[in-house]
C-alpha cells in the first residue's frame, strides 16, 4: 500500500468528532499551549489541511472540545429523578469536569457566549421551569445558578495557572491555602474579624462541599420565590 493511499484513508476516516477527541487528549495531557494544528496533525497521523477541512481555527476547536465535555455532563445529569436532583447533578458533573479537565474552566470563563454556556443555560432553565418557578423569576434564578457554576470555572482556571502541571495538586493546593491563611491571621483583628475567623478552615475546606452548599442555598432561595411569588 502506498503512502498516498494510506493518507487518503486517514483523511476519509477523519471527522470533526475524531478531531475534537484528539484535541481533548492533547489538552488533558499537556495543556492549552500544547494544542496546535501541527501537534494535532501528528497525533492523528494526517496533514493539517485535512484538519482545517473540519475545524476553522484553534478558538473553534477549543469551543468544540469544551462543548463536548459539557454535553457529556448534561447527558449524565438528565438521569436525575427530580428537577432539583438534575440541577445538583449538573453542578456536581461540572465540578468533576473542570477538576478533570482544567482547561475547560479557562475556556468557560474566557468566552461566556460560546455554545457550551448556552447549553448549560438551556439545561438549567429547563429544570427551573420544571420546578414551577414563576416565569417572571425564571431568568434571575437560572442566571444566578449559571453564574455560580461559571464562577467555579474561573476559580479553577486561575488555580490551574498557579500550580505546575506535574505537581500533586492536592498537596500544592493545601500548601498554598495554608500560606494564604497564615497571611490572613496577620491581619488587624479589629478590621478583619471574620476573615481571621475563617482562616483556620481555609486550608482544610472541601471545595466540592463548599460548591454544592452554594448550589443548595440558591435552590433554597428558589423555593422561597415559589412560596412567596415572583418579585
Amino acid at each position: 500500500m502506498t503512502a498516498k493511499i494510506r493518507a487518503e484513508r486517514r483523511t476519509d476516516a477523519l471527522s470533526k468528532a475524531r478531531i475534537v477527541e484528539a484535541a481533548i487528549e492533547i489538552l488533558d495531557k499537556n495543556g492549552e499551549d500544547a494544542l496546535t494544528f501541527r501537534a494535532l496533525a501528528a497525533h492523528l497521523e494526517t496533514g493539517s489541511g485535512a484538519i482545517y477541512w473540519h475545524v476553522a481555527d484553534k478558538d473553534y476547536l477549543l469551543a468544540a472540545a469544551t462543548d463536548h465535555i459539557v454535553a457529556r455532563v448534561m447527558a449524565d445529569a438528565a438521569r436525575g429523578s427530580s428537577p432539583r436532583d438534575v440541577i445538583r447533578a449538573m453542578a456536581n458533573g461540572l465540578f468533576d469536569a473542570i477538576d478533570g479537565h482544567p482547561w475547560v474552566g479557562g475556556q468557560l470563563s474566557r468566552n461566556p457566549w460560546q455554545y457550551a454556556v448556552l447549553r448549560l443555560m438551556e439545561g438549567i432553565g429547563g429544570q427551573v421551569q420544571a420546578l414551577g418557578v414563576p416565569e417572571r423569576a425564571q431568568f434571575n434564578v437560572a442566571t444566578a445558578l449559571l453564574s455560580f457554576m461559571l464562577g467555579l470555572a474561573g476559580q479553577y482556571a486561575a488555580g490551574a495557572r498557579l500550580f505546575p502541571r506535574d505537581a500533586d495538586r492536592a498537596e500544592v493546593r493545601k500548601a498554598h491555602l495554608g500560606a494564604v491563611a497564615a497571611k490572613w491571621m496577620e491581619l488587624d483583628p479589629a478590621e478583619h474579624p471574620f476573615v481571621r475567623q475563617v482562616a483556620k478552615v481555609l486550608p482544610e475546606h472541601d471545595d466540592r462541599e463548599q460548591f454544592l452548599a452554594g448550589i443548595d442555598l440558591i435552590l433554597a432561595g428558589m423555593e422561597s420565590i415559589q412560596k412567596l411569588g415572583a418579585p
